[in-house]
């Protein structure tokens, strides 16, 4: 597979970035890479940023190697657990931004969801900006140019991402990861083309199920009673969820910080050490926290993607079924409900996940949500 080969659908946009950093190219001091969840940004800017870093083409598969593992000394990464990007953290990588590069063509800084800065947190990226460095370049990835402050997406150049289709993402998870195509179809599918919800789904057989369930627990309710026990269960389905992306994770940092302080397995940890250590867990409940969030929002992208299929089914479009699997009980749905009951249904987990952004507990979120389709059917 070719340098570029796991970018998929974004032909466009590679093209671009093969120019721009072509050696003896004059890339653009600072780039934007904008798209939609799961479509590829974080990867095709790091992936950018190896090209940028190495100093010729035969260097790139060993840049991107240290690159990935975010391990080369020429990579910035400015990213958090939190809901918001801390100024503090802001300053500490502009501060690295005036180093030069220490074995490639340039130093790169990559901000992973720029759009969690404040603008207390964006001014200091700001003022970077306006004075780059001659070898630093900028990465940032949001979903939209909307996200940022003006100011800054004018000192940017610009790179807009397209969804790539099911059938690119799965041609991606057969040939790379070796999944079955039967399953790297349906994993696409389920996914809605969100790259790195597919792979775990194609890889994880405690994902899917836990997908299924969601699915499952909505279209089982019928009265109150059943949304609020269904709101519970999905709620732990989140915390679930949560639980497997992070516990493996914390453990492992856990570990590597003993190993870093010196301190060898099973042994106490000396007093004047444990500061760092309770910094390290305060950081993973902000994760835990965020990865709660993050797995309620991923439980509403599912439902959207039901309601949407019982919307298309009820006006007669004969779509192309996200969860095919459940077309017999998306077509009864069809059949009972109105469109415009599908309809409100569509408009209420947008509303969810307005709610859930704006810090309502994820629980809570998930009632409201069941109530209101339980009092529409009894409204008609």
């Amino acid at each position: 597979m070719n340098f570029w080969g796991e970018i998929v659908g974004q032909a466009e946009a590679v093209q671009t970035l093969q120019r721009a950093s072509a050696p003896g190219g004059s890339p653009a001091h600072a780039w934007l890479i904008t798209g939609p969840p799961g479509s590829g940004r974080s990867n095709l800017a790091y992936r950018f940023a190896a090209a940028l870093i190495a100093r010729e083409e035969a260097e790139r598969a060993h840049v991107w190697d240290l690159v990935d593992a975010r391990t080369h000394p020429d990579l910035g990464v400015l990213t958090t657990q939190k809901l918001v990007i801390d100024i503090r953290a802001a300053r500490e990588i502009v501060t690295t931004a005036h180093y030069a590069p220490a074995e490639g063509r340039y130093r790169v800084i990559v901000i992973e969801d720029a759009d969690r800065m404040p603008e207390r947190t964006s001014n200091v990226l700001l003022k970077a900006l306006e004075e780059p460095p001659e070898r630093t370049i900028w990465i940032l990835c949001a979903p939209s140019e909307a996200d940022l402050l003006p100011t800054i997406r004018s000192r940017t150049r610009s790179l807009r991402l397209v969804t790539p289709s099911p059938e690119d993402i799965a041609g991606l998870l057969h040939a790379r990861d070796g999944i079955d195509a039967a399953a790297a179809e349906r994993a696409a599918r389920l996914a809605q083309s969100h790259i790195g919800m597919a792979r775990r789904l194609a890889s994880d057989p405690e994902a899917l199920e836990r997908r299924e369930r969601t699915i499952a627990t909505a279209l089982a309710i019928e009265t109150l009673g059943d949304a609020m026990r269904g709101a519970a269960a999905l709620a732990k389905v989140a915390e679930a969820d949560a639980a497997a992306l992070t516990e493996e994770l914390d453990q492992r940092e856990r570990e590597d910080a003993l190993r870093s302080l010196g301190i060898a397995p099973g042994a106490a940890v000396p007093p004047q050490m444990r500061a760092q250590l309770r910094n390290l867990e305060e950081d993973q409940k902000r994760r835990a926290k965020r990865s709660l969030r993050d797995g309620i929002d991923r439980i509403l992208t599912d439902l959207l993607s039901l309601y949407r299929d019982v919307l298309l089914t009820a006006l007669g479009a004969e779509p192309e079924l996200v969860n095919r699997e459940q077309e017999r009980r998306i077509t009864e749905l069809a059949e009972h409900w109105t469109p415009a009951r599908a309809l409100e249904m569509v408009s209420a987990v947008e509303a969810a996940r307005a709610r859930l952004g704006r810090g309502i507990t994820p629980g809570l979120v998930l009632e409201a949500l069941f109530a209101s389709s339980v009092a529409q059917g009894a409204a008609r």
